[in-house]
């Protein structure tokens, strides 16, 4: 079993915490290309982290087949993923450690902060806070592994387009329970398509119907 961090933002924290995420969908990288037999090929650059492919087939669904040695970057079943997301370090409110020493001066580094405190209770996490705004947020790519909260266990691993994605798998994304938080008559479809176009790139929004790595888990 391996571990690895994966980024997600306030949203999906919090409908993971919710019980209403159980899957993801990554962009590919790099992407395959269609080939003059109708099929698709890889570029010649392909990354190391998705070496070995031998064979790759388009079935009738839109998903791969036959797909041998092929490696997701994100882990396989059985794998666990720590999640990463905005926060910040909370100093313990007993006076044994004072705020400007556990936050220190612009050039203090995380690693200065005592071992003891090294624990997710002694963070705040974005997704959760539910006080004044604060200044001072650490960005999720900058969280270490001791300050998550959340762990996921990968429970399945596909490749297909973005588009093959059924009304049960928008859901899956996190579709929220209060509909007030979709303007009151958004389906799922609509949902999703309008949260994939919110943080993907222009060439791999849901009208270019990319391909993902879809990726299904549960929390530990």
């Amino acid at each position: 079993m391996k571990e690895r961090g994966i980024i997600f933002n306030s949203e999906m924290v919090r409908a993971i915490l919710d019980g209403r995420k159980t899957q993801t969908r990554r962009i590919m990288k790099p992407q395959p290309k269609p080939n003059e037999n109708g099929g698709f090929s890889w570029p010649s650059n392909i990354c190391q982290s998705m070496i070995n492919i031998k064979e790759m087939m388009q079935n009738n669904e839109g998903a791969w087949a036959g797909i041998a040695g092929i490696a997701c970057p994100h882990g396989g079943v059985g794998d666990r993923l720590w999640v990463r997301e905005t926060w910040m370090p909370d100093p313990p409110r007993d006076g044994t450690w004072s705020d400007i020493e556990f936050y220190g001066c612009k050039d203090s580094k995380l690693s200065m902060i005592p071992e003891r405190f090294r624990k997710p209770e002694h963070c705040i996490h974005r997704a959760s806070w539910k006080g004044s705004e604060l200044v001072g947020w650490t960005p999720s790519i900058h969280m270490p592994r001791w300050a998550s909260r959340i762990t996921l266990e990968i429970t399945d691993v596909r490749v297909e387009r973005l588009q093959a994605a059924s009304d049960k798998d928008f859901k899956a994304e996190g579709y929220p329970l209060d509909r007030g938080l979709t303007g009151g008559s958004t389906d799922a479809f609509c949902w999703f398509r309008h949260l994939w176009d919110s943080v993907s790139k222009p060439d791999c929004n849901f009208e270019s119907n990319p391909w993902v790595w879809v990726i299904e888990f549960k929390r530990v």
